[in-house]
């Protein structure tokens, strides 16, 4: 058969690494991928929101299966087009993709049908935002209702920076259309834990749990970025939580959607807080996390053909997905100076160490071909992903395994899982 991957991150790039792994899979188109896609696939000079020209490629060349990677599409309605076309695809229509497109809609939804989350107020006048927080307790978190590239959310030590933040959001609109309405919500302390599942409308089905570490610089210092690394399994999720959220979280969120005429249809991403209450719903995406994905998937058993095909055929509750028993850390190399301001095109030496090692994985996220090197072109640059079988193993490879490439420019967290 034959697969077209939309987008052009890491994410994407672990995603085709394991559709290559199928024996259902001739062909692998993406669009518009990267250079280390590439390699296994053929990547066409189509943009992710270029929907029709997506369709029209997908006819064209008698796309058997589209796989949606990133957010965006999925919120603007990609899927509905491709099924208006008669066309294969995974990921939600639009109507449920504003479980990640509007943080207002999730915490109303939650809110509604009693699943676990912090409490919070919805506003959208900047106004009546900052007459709530003259009162409100603090710390407190600010986030911005649409997407904003993982960045739309300021934890706010004071009153003082919480006025600033709803300046930040609303007024110089830093993320745009984003900030039109913003969620104040309250601050939660405890472990947060990735889980990624698949759903098919009605069942779900978990994958093995994740932690991210999104702060720029060590120690959770410095700004948020897209994710600088991350771990699988998490030892913080315990039997104990995972007993919590089925019962609680999971299948809730699912049945919600559907009562609410949205039935989902594809990755439901839950970004949890392990709170002294118990596990709270952080977050909902709609997609397979970035650089969660890195970690997860390298770790799946299952031809990953098989479960997507499950899910869009409301057939999901006849897999038995199984993860490998052992562990993964991606660490990722950056531009020195993201997420604010860095430079690109410098040529990435050492990639060919990885070529057939087993148990090692560079996926790449903001990477081009010029003139036959493969060079930066974004402030993520790579993922560095090595398995073990512990954490700790996991991770001395994985840093281990960052010192065969370099770049000019190259940055790294040097603390992701240390705490394990």
């Amino acid at each position: 058969m034959k697969v077209l991957i939309v987008g052009s991150g890491g994410r994407e790039h672990a995603i085709a690494a394991s559709v290559a792994k199928s024996p259902k899979v001739d062909m692998i188109y993406c669009a518009p991928g990267n250079a280390g896609i590439g390699q296994i696939a053929e990547c066409v000079d189509i943009g992710a929101m270029e929907f029709d020209k997506l369709v029209d490629f997908a006819k064209e060349k008698e796309i058997d299966l589209t796989v949606i990677g990133m957010d965006d599409p999925l919120v603007g309605g990609v899927v509905d087009k491709f099924e208006e076309a008669g066309l294969r695809v995974f990921g939600p229509r639009k109507n449920a993709a504003i479980l990640e497109g509007s943080k207002a809609f999730s915490k109303d939804l939650m809110k509604k049908y009693n699943i676990p989350t912090a409490g919070y107020e919805n506003f959208d006048s900047p106004e009546e935002a900052m007459k709530y927080l003259e009162t409100a307790k603090m710390p407190i978190v600010l986030k911005a209702d649409g997407l904003a590239l993982g960045k739309g959310v300021l934890i706010c030590k004071t009153r003082e920076e919480a006025m600033e933040g709803v300046k930040t959001l609303m007024l110089d609109k830093k993320f745009g259309e984003a900030g039109n309405t913003i969620v104040v919500e309250e601050f939660m302390t405890g472990k947060e834990v990735s889980v990624l599942s698949f759903v098919d409308g009605k069942t779900i089905k978990i994958m093995t749990s994740a932690q991210d570490h999104k702060r720029a610089k060590d120690g959770d210092q410095g700004l948020n970025t897209g994710g600088m690394g991350t771990f699988s399994p998490s030892p913080f999720y315990t039997d104990d939580v995972d007993e919590f959220c089925k019962k609680y979280i999971y299948q809730a969120s699912v049945d919600a959607m559907s009562q609410e005429g949205r039935p989902f249809t594809g990755i439901i991403f839950f970004g949890l807080m392990l709170t002294e209450d118990g596990p709270k719903v952080l977050e909902y995406n709609a997609r397979f996390g970035d650089p969660e994905a890195q970690v997860v998937l390298p770790r799946m058993k299952n031809d990953i053909i098989d479960v997507f095909e499950a899910c869009i055929d409301g057939k999901l509750d006849e897999i038995d997905l199984e993860f490998e028993d052992n562990a993964a850390v991606c660490v990722v190399l950056a531009s020195d100076g993201y997420p604010v301001s860095y430079e690109k095109g410098f040529e990435i030496k050492g990639l060919e160490q990885f070529d057939g090692k087993d148990g090692y994985y560079v996926f790449h996220a903001g990477t081009k071909l010029d003139d036959g090197k493969i060079v930066t072109n974004g402030g993520r640059v790579l993922g560095v992903t090595a398995k073990g079988d512990t954490l700790k193993e996991a991770r001395a490879n994985a840093y281990e395994a960052t010192k065969l490439i370099d770049f000019d420019n190259k940055y790294m967290r040097t603390d992701i899982g240390k705490e394990l």
